[in-house]
């Protein structure tokens, strides 16, 4: 199994449990976790694969990229009870999958023939099309456009990828340390409050 298939895969099972997770926290029926778990699990592959023009995408053509967020989606719901437990399970697992799905997204763009510019978007979309699809479903905003720091991340991580391949590095390293930047720098903006500041509104008073 190539390093690409199991970023991949381990990206697609936390994305898969953070749509679990948000699903189960706004008391979904099991047809709605499993749902929310596969469209936050391989909406941001498909979108990659879509615009790589990598038809079908790899999520029809393996059974494993439709079976793990299914499993995913299984423990949730089975462990529902302890969700409540976890510190912010949904930014968690999403800070995860995020950096992981950046690193494939990245990696993949590169292998495809992309440039820098083009290859550090492609690895951002991968990040936050799951994330994205799964808010929406759910009636929230998406994460990405609100305050908090969640593309530049992505775009830090993507940057990671694309220097190193620039540089010949080792492609190992270069997207294991991918994976890590983006999940630190997120968390550390959950945990700091960092946030990109937002347009005053002056509301007439009624």
């Amino acid at each position: 199994m190539s390093l690409l298939v199991v970023f991949d895969l381990l990206g697609i099972f936390v994305f898969a449990l953070s749509g679990a997770t948000a699903a189960v926290e706004n008391e979904l029926d099991l047809f709605g976790v499993l749902v929310l778990s596969s469209v936050a699990a391989i909406g941001g592959g498909l979108l990659r694969d879509v615009l790589l023009g990598a038809l079908p995408p790899a999520a029809f053509l393996d059974g494993r990229y439709l079976l793990v967020p299914i499993v995913a989606g299984l423990l949730v719901f089975v462990g529902s009870h302890y969700v409540e437990r976890l510190a912010a399970p949904v930014r968690l697992f999403d800070a995860a999958g995020l950096g992981l799905f950046v690193a494939a997204g990245t990696t993949k763009a590169l292998e495809a023939g992309l440039g820098p510019v083009a290859a550090i978007a492609l690895g951002s979309i991968t990040g936050i099309g799951g994330g994205i699809a799964r808010d929406v479903l759910v009636g929230v905003v998406p994460v990405v456009l609100r305050r908090e720091l969640y593309a530049i991340p992505t775009i830090l991580g993507a940057s990671v990828v694309v220097i190193g391949d620039g540089l010949g590095a080792p492609r190992t390293p270069t997207v294991v340390l991918c994976a890590l930047l983006v999940f630190s720098v997120r968390m550390l903006g959950v945990w700091r409050d960092w946030h990109f500041p937002t347009a005053r509104v002056s509301r007439p008073e009624l």
